[in-house]
């Protein structure tokens, strides 16, 4: 979906940003052992067929070595890892650089998160692969009945830049920056008519930063 319309923002709320982190750093990694690079080292056909049999005829069975025997060696028919497909799990994908996570993933999906979430800080951390920051996206529920104080929330938020776990930069992107991108890039005048509308222009006039030097 997000390759046929690069333009097509996703928004996730209620949700948090952890999920999203840990589901980024998930696909890449079983990407790089379980794609078609990866998958190579495990190419069925470069099955030693001669020390399969050797090893079945001193450790095995011998129904199990007459079924070798059989298909020539092999364990199973020609096509037993992949069912006829070329070895990749990503294949459908069409995953053929480190890019293309940031331009299918990192970059159209955001994920709305509560104030009082630590897991916010992970998206904007070191830990995220190809140097990605996760677009998390300030939006707690004011109206939720343990919010004594519709004011609470957002001095709340900032605590992670108190604590130090993350910077007045990425707090800017939390609360206003990744928010603008969302809905501006869908409506460039999204903005227009509000209290940050001249902000919001120079935001979406200087674009995201890239990450395409990271993701080399």
């Amino acid at each position: 979906m997000t390759r046929r319309f690069p333009d097509l923002r996703f928004a996730f709320l209620e949700g948090g940003v952890g999920w999203g982190c840990q589901l980024f750093c998930d696909l890449i990694e079983h990407w790089e052992r379980r794609g078609a690079k990866g998958m190579a080292n495990m190419d069925p056909t470069k099955l030693d067929r001669p020390l399969l049999h050797e090893l079945v005829d001193k450790y095995g069975y011998a129904d199990i070595a007459a079924e070798l025997d059989k298909r020539d060696g092999w364990p199973l028919k020609e096509d037993f890892l992949t069912g006829g497909m070329p070895p990749d799990d990503y294949i459908r994908c069409n995953i053929t650089q480190k890019q293309d996570w940031i331009d299918l993933y990192a970059t159209p999906y955001y994920f709305g998160c509560e104030a009082d979430d630590r897991m916010n800080a992970v998206a904007f951390g070191k830990a995220m692969p190809l140097g990605a920051r996760i677009n998390a996206i300030y939006s707690s529920d004011i109206g939720h009945f343990d919010v004594v104080d519709m004011r609470d929330p957002l001095p709340e938020a900032f605590e992670l830049v108190e604590d130090g776990h993350i910077t007045e930069s990425d707090f800017h992107d939390f609360v206003f920056g990744n928010a603008v991108r969302l809905w501006g890039t869908q409506n460039p005048r999204f903005f227009e008519g509000t209290a940050v509308a001249k902000e919001a222009a120079a935001l979406m006039k200087r674009g995201a930063p890239s990450l395409r030097d990271a993701a080399r």
